[in-house]
């Protein structure tokens, strides 16, 4: 399902209104959260208007991905989460599972693996997410699965080190099969510079399979894309 919106604020307070129904009709309560500037957003939404709105006491909040940094680097998703809602909702730092990117990269994969099966519930087998939040590059990865990094995706680890195409920073990543086991996944996607390759998946044209993003396709069947006008500019055949 695409859902489209004028703005980038208005994609945030569509996914907070979606995530407040899904908390108290379904009770969702383990999320794995992404970065980037569109969550950023978000997050100040839900740390003013849905502050007193949700049930934050009952939350596990997990990460898709992170940069292999320190929590007190600038590009941290997690510093980044605690800074524009971490430390102004009253969550329990206790449900607060962050990869701790200031760790040996292969270390942390096999310990951020072995926190999802500890904590989350197991359907197939696998550790399932009641909500997985994800974002799509203008080179059509996700969480942190790069194109020449398809192999990842396929893994059958639950985390994997990723490395950036450009910058070649280590990066660790959910694999596909835990995002695709979760209840419910949904794209944040905005601007005009991801309007090309979602063009290509919303086409399902033989371009978007080189893109992570296209091989999202929870068990679930329950899949959102909520995007901004400029992201869906390029019209679907």
């Amino acid at each position: 399902m695409f859902e489209i919106y004028d703005s980038k604020a208005e994609v945030a307070r569509a996914l907070s209104g979606h995530l407040e129904r899904w908390s108290a009709e379904e009770g969702f309560r383990s999320i794995a959260l992404s970065g980037g500037s569109t969550p950023r957003v978000w997050f100040d939404l839900l740390a003013g208007e849905y502050k007193n709105r949700l049930p934050w006491q009952e939350f596990l909040l997990f990460w898709g991905d992170e940069r292999c940094v320190p929590p007190e680097d600038s590009q941290s998703n997690y510093g980044m989460t605690r800074k524009h809602l971490l430390d102004s909702v009253p969550v329990e730092s206790a449900h607060v599972f962050r990869i701790r990117g200031e760790n040996p990269p292969a270390a942390e994969a096999q310990r951020y693996s072995m926190v999802l099966n500890e904590v989350l519930p197991k359907v197939h087998e696998i550790p399932q997410f009641d909500l997985v939040i994800l974002g799509m590059g203008d080179d059509g990865h996700t969480a942190s699965i790069f194109p020449h990094e398809m192999d990842l995706w396929g893994s059958e680890s639950l985390c994997e080190v990723a490395t950036h195409p450009e910058s070649g920073q280590k990066r660790i990543s959910l694999t596909g099969q835990v995002i695709n086991n979760a209840k419910q996944v949904v794209f944040l996607v905005t601007g005009a510079n991801k309007a090309a390759p979602l063009a290509e998946i919303r086409n399902k044209s033989l371009v978007s399979v080189q893109f992570p993003a296209a091989h999202v396709a929870p068990t679930s069947g329950r899949l959102l894309w909520l995007l901004d006008s400029a992201a869906a500019s390029e019209k679907p055949h």
